[in-house]
């Protein structure tokens, strides 16, 4: 560590900048139990190492320091206290002083960058905090550049990094229930003039001054409540958010046999379920309340589907969707929703209406009657539209000409939800709205107007039907920068640019109105992948078959990403979604979101999954084993494991979402072609499916845990929910199939549909029962056994040897779907066939196999009697 330590300060004084080097240094050490600590040179501690000095100021890295005595310290944030995974626990140190305020260009605010945990009044003012390793970092060069600004004015004197103990952690949880935290300010006269703060919600970017932390609590007074969503096993109320979902919408295939999948569910009777679970036995706990923590759930049993209508197929419509698509992408949580163009032809003929929780609509084409009537037929069933200067009206609301050109800057008035209004600059598109019969629109309500004397309607919300159906409907190009074609002078663009911020904040107040999450999450960076044997006679054969394969560099490549093997990852190598290292020294490894010991505890296989390539945060697990498909023998077992995706891909350019709390992995699998699953390749997928399945319901009292399979390669919660699916890429080479197999399914998150932990906890609630809430990497190890089992049945007995079982899970029993369209003949779902597709029975009697037709929403409505049957 020393010497690393010195090659990095040396790296400071003639290498790279200091940003990228506190940001490498923390991220490198950060596991290491040592504390960073910005200060004064003349009060860095005692046997401190330093980093980076700057002035009279300096970034040194000494032994760890832990918090312990609570007694004087008052929580600010009440439930769940708990330090985020890869987020930095600090304590900052203020003096109250005058001194002149930095350039607002080059200020970092404090309160922008992290979520403060709790307080210690005095001098100096101490204030604990958490924040990413981005953020982190941040704060510390602003600091080092004397650019960090706090509240009340207060100067920040010292930052340093601590460690929270989980005992430090259930003691300020206790006394956050147990008592009031009193906030006292540093001053010894409080300011009259300050009132109780109402709540507590947690940043998510930058901010208002007037929302700054440390101003509100300083003097505030607020009462420690129970989130209403906690778990009742941690002892929280008992009250909690329902989830009435209905489906969820990836698309996963088979590639070599176009075997594709997406949901067929009901929302109809579905259980309530806890909004919050408990969750990995690793140390995840229930998340905020949606009161405490401003964050909204999926209630609306629509799949996370954003759909974007731009109108017909032409270049200016592409140009459209491209920046509606940039726009939302900055807006909504990335986690929670995937973006997806609805062309004309997709919104008349597929079944749309139920897997999206928000249509867009952006174009100002006049819109087809019989797709006009579909958009209120989609609003009639609960639905959400988001009009944006587009032809679309209801309610009695006309779309009118101003005689205002397109692309007009002027001045709106946006009433937000709570009356609160904000004024900004806007892009007009020249049309109004008018009320042509007799409409009020009710206090409260989101609405905008032009600030003249005529006040002419440029937003409005309008309620439809009796399910709790709306629109909110624009003639503003909130989805338009300053720097769009439309903008024709300087002037305009600098007006524009002024209100830029503005711009999001009315944009996200409608999407949030409408009932999506708008926490802003910033992309995490990817990390470098671990070679980790689980079984320590592979390791010496792993290293001989490692030394023949790489080049002259250390490298293996493949056409998707190149592969650098070293024995530990120093922090300037590169690190990209086609370049990275993977560190060979299993010595080095550790993870919070994977253990290797637990991990070798469950995996009770022959050959499946005995070598682990790691990665916390990669682009898909899948192109991490491309370059190693044909060359890795197959006895060593490869499986890449990731705890975090930034490229998850579902069918053709389908996205996968993998939040924290998914299990993600591929697996390698070789199967020889004249063999009884070679010649029926498609059962693959049916066979990790129902492995999944089998990990959860055959471990001891979990056999009631109503997982179950559906055709072809998804997870479901009953019939209700899409909780995991299976990708599937195969490549015949010679006489010998090489599979790779792409799998994921929720274990510890509930967002953005609903995960494993949530059903434990609900069958705990209804048959008081106390099982434990699951980990990703024991359902990984465990599916990887049960998938091996499965696939020796499969070639010693062919389909026969699993379909009972597959039967026994499945959600299809006496399914009802129609063939070829929502108008065509109906059949009932009797089975698989010997190749492994859906076989239905006819009106006539006649027992048929069918495909999906590649093209629908909803594979299982549209179902195709193959050619020549």
């Amino acid at each position: 560590m020393l010497i690393t330590l010195c090659y990095l300060y040396l790296w400071a004084r003639w290498g790279r900048r200091p940003a990228e080097l506190v940001r490498a240094t923390v991220r490198r050490l950060r596991a290491s139990r040592c504390s960073f600590t910005f200060c004064g040179a003349a009060a860095q501690p005692r046997d401190a190492r330093v980093c980076l000095r700057r002035g009279g100021r300096v970034f040194c890295v000494a032994e760890g320091q832990s918090v312990e005595d609570l007694n004087t310290w008052a929580l600010l944030i009440v439930s769940p206290f708990l330090l985020e995974s890869e987020h930095v626990a600090f304590v900052t140190e203020s003096i109250s002083v005058q001194r002149p305020p930095s350039s607002a260009e080059t200020v970092v605010r404090w309160s922008d960058c992290c979520l403060p945990l709790a307080c210690r009044p005095g001098e100096p003012y101490q204030l604990m905090a958490e924040a990413s390793v981005d953020n982190f970092s941040k704060l510390g060069v602003a600091f080092m550049e004397d650019r960090l600004q706090m509240d009340d004015g207060l100067v920040p004197q010292k930052i340093v990094s601590v460690h929270l103990r989980d005992s430090t952690l259930k003691e300020l949880k206790d006394n956050a229930f147990n008592e009031e935290a009193q906030l006292l300010q540093p001053s010894p006269e409080p300011s009259p003039e300050m009132e109780p703060a109402e709540g507590v919600t947690e940043p998510t970017g930058n901010k208002d001054s007037s929302e700054s932390f440390p101003a509100q609590r300083r003097n505030s007074t607020p009462r420690s409540e129970p989130a209403s969503g906690e778990s009742e096993a941690a002892g929280g109320c008992t009250h909690h958010c329902h989830l009435h979902l209905s489906s969820c919408h990836e698309c996963l295939e088979l590639e070599s046999s176009t075997i594709e999948s997406i949901k067929f569910a009901s929302s109809e009777d579905i259980p309530d379920l806890p909004y919050d679970a408990s969750s990995s036995a690793e140390g995840a706990t229930a998340e905020p309340s949606t009161a405490k923590a401003g964050r909204r759930v999926n209630v609306t049993g629509k799949a996370p589907n954003i759909l974007l209508y731009v109108g017909s197929d032409s270049q200016e419509a592409l140009s459209r969707l491209q920046q509606v698509r940039c726009v939302l992408a900055d807006c909504v949580d990335p986690d929670s929703y995937t973006l997806y163009h609805l062309l004309e032809e997709s919104a008349r003929r597929d079944p749309w209406l139920d897997n999206c929780v928000l249509l867009v609509v952006a174009t100002q084409e006049a819109i087809p009657q019989d797709l006009s009537q579909k958009f209120l037929a989609y609003l009639s069933q609960g639905g959400k539209v988001l009009g944006l200067c587009s032809t679309f009206t209801l309610g009695g609301l006309e779309v009118t000409s101003k005689g205002t050109p397109r692309g007009t800057v002027q001045k709106l008035v946006f009433s937000k939800a709570d009356g609160s209004q904000v004024r900004l600059s806007v892009l007009s598109s020249g049309h109004v709205y008018e009320v042509h019969a007799e409409e009020r629109l009710s206090p409260g309500l989101l609405r905008g107007h032009l600030q003249d004397a005529d006040e002419d309607r440029l937003i409005v919300q309008v309620p439809f039907g009796t399910c709790g159906g709306e629109a909110v409907l624009c003639q503003v190009h909130l989805e338009l920068p300053p720097s769009s074609s439309l903008v024709q002078t300087p002037e305009d663009f600098n007006v524009l640019k002024s209100s830029n911020s503005s711009r999001y904040e009315v944009l996200r107040e409608i999407l949030t109105t409408l009932g999506l999450s708008c926490d802003g999450k910033q992309a995490p960076a990817l990390t470098p992948a671990y070679l980790l044997p689980a079984a320590q006679e592979i390791r010496a054969p792993l290293m001989k078959w490692l030394e023949r394969c790489v080049d002259p560099d250390g490298v293996i490549k493949s056409s998707k990403v190149s592969l650098k093997f070293v024995s530990s990852c120093a922090p300037d190598m590169e690190i990209s979604p086609s370049s990275i290292p993977v560190v060979t020294d299993a010595e080095a490894f550790s993870s919070e979101h994977f253990d290797l010991e637990v991990y070798r505890e469950h995996l009770q296989t022959r050959q499946l999954g005995r070598t682990v390539l790691f990665a916390e945060v990669t682009p898909t697990t899948m192109s991490l084993l491309d370059g190693l498909m044909f060359a890795m023998p197959q006895e060593l077992g490869l499986i890449a494991i990731a705890a975090r995706q930034t490229q998850g891909r579902g069918r053709g350019q389908n996205a996968w979402l993998s939040p924290v709390g998914c299990a993600l992995c591929t697996l390698l699998l070789s199967i020889p072609l004249r063999s009884l699953l070679g010649q029926r390749i498609p059962f693959v997928q049916h066979l990790m499916s129902l492995a999944v399945v089998e990990a959860v319901r055959t471990m001891p009292e979990y056999q009631d845990i109503n997982l179950r399979v559906k055709w072809p390669n998804d997870i479901y919660y009953s019939d209700l929910m899409k909780i995991g699916g299976v990708l599937v890429n195969s490549v015949l080479l010679g006489e010998t199939f090489y599979i790779l197999i792409g799998c994921g399914f929720n274990v510890t998150n509930s967002n953005p549909t609903i995960c494993i932990n949530d059903l434990v906890a609900e069958y705990n609630r209804q048959h008081q029962a106390a099982l434990k809430p699951l980990r990703a990497d024991v359902l990984i190890a465990r599916a990887v056994t049960a998938l091996e089992t499965l696939v020796d049945t499969f070639q010693a007995q062919g389909p026969g040897g699993v379909l009972p079982v597959y039967y026994k899970y499945w959600v299809h029993s006496g399914q009802q779907v129609r063939l070829g369209s929502a108008e065509g003949p109906e059949v009932s779902i009797v089975g698989l066939d010997d190749s492994g597709f859906l076989q239905v029975l006819r009106e006539d009697g006649e027992v048929v196999t069918v495909h999906p037709d590649g093209n629908s929403f909803d594979m299982l409505r549209n179902l195709l009697v193959p050619k020549g049957q």
